[in-house]
């Protein structure tokens, strides 16, 4: 009895010891990860409130929209955040997208910038280089320093050039700064006053940036939520196309009152705020050329 009881002892050590190695979590939690705008706009707040309410952890981790998707299909996370559509590549199979709130993509600029709108043709102007200083479109007579954010299938990079452009393969001026991480992008344009950028509102109204008017339309909640403001796109969780019961727990606590609740409380459009968009929306990736069904 005495060596049954030793080797059960043994085998629990055994199994703690590599479950510490392995990185694997203990039965009901999770991890997380993707995009750095659906982490601050939604997720932190979320996976906190749904740990006091069940007691079940998230790990959260960054990495970017196309990891959020790649790393779930792969089985490396439990579930991802992505603000894009799945693309039609092998690395983006057997996982689907469940649309939790709404956000938008913002240009931003260095607070000392004076302009405070431009039209959708300026903003493509500005990209495509053909608009060099800030002075063509009502700006002091500096050179416009385009920030980007690097590669065509970023969560920021893709849906800019479909909502934009309606061209997913729009090139941009060669002269463009390139940065790795949408965090990189933001903070570029807080430090350089010549800069101009575009990332997610959800993120970006928490930097000291300046937000700037598209056609005249500021991109407020009631703007987004309504449509008048171009550049809405909606936020995913990804998850696998066979959901463990876990998974489905949390994502039906996304989608309750409850968890909208919590989504709202962080200054992001809720699911039913813009109920009116997805109709719009789905023609507008169909206007990009996105008809794979994949969003």
């Amino acid at each position: 009895m005495r060596k049954l009881k030793r080797r059960g002892k043994g085998l629990a050590v055994f199994l703690l010891a590599s479950a510490l190695l392995c990185g694997t979590s203990w039965a009901g939690d999770l991890t997380w990860v993707g995009c750095g705008v659906s982490k601050k706009a939604f997720m932190g707040a979320l996976a906190a409130a749904y740990e006091k309410k069940t007691g079940v952890k998230i790990k959260l981790e960054g990495g970017g929209a196309t990891r959020g998707i790649v790393d779930v299909g792969a089985g490396k996370a439990d579930l991802g955040g992505t603000c894009r559509h799945l693309l039609v590549r092998d690395e983006e199979r057997g996982v689907k997208l469940i649309p939790v709130a709404w956000d938008a993509l913002v240009v931003i600029a260095h607070p000392s910038n004076k302009v405070e709108n431009l039209t959708l043709n300026q903003l493509q102007g500005i990209y495509t280089g053909k608009i060099a200083n800030w002075k063509e479109v009502g700006g002091a007579d500096q050179k416009i320093t385009v920030v980007a954010r690097e590669g065509k299938i970023s969560g920021v990079g893709r849906m800019f050039r479909e909502l934009a452009f309606k061209n997913p393969e729009q090139d941009f001026t060669p002269s463009a700064k390139i940065v790795t991480e949408s965090d990189g992008v933001e903070k570029s344009v807080e430090k350089d006053p010549s800069a101009v950028a575009v990332s997610g509102v959800s993120s970006a109204q928490k930097r000291e940036i300046k937000l700037l008017k598209i056609n005249g339309k500021f991109p407020e909640r009631q703007n987004i939520a309504n449509g008048s403001y171009l550049l809405y796109r909606p936020l995913y969780v990804v998850v696998r196309q066979q959901m463990s019961e876990d998974v489905k727990k949390f994502v039906a606590f996304a989608q309750s009152d409850e968890g909208q609740a919590v989504i709202s409380g962080e200054g992001t459009v809720t699911l039913k705020e813009g109920g009116k968009l997805w109709g719009i929306y789905t023609q507008q990736m169909k206007d990009a050329g996105v008809t794979s069904g994949t969003f």
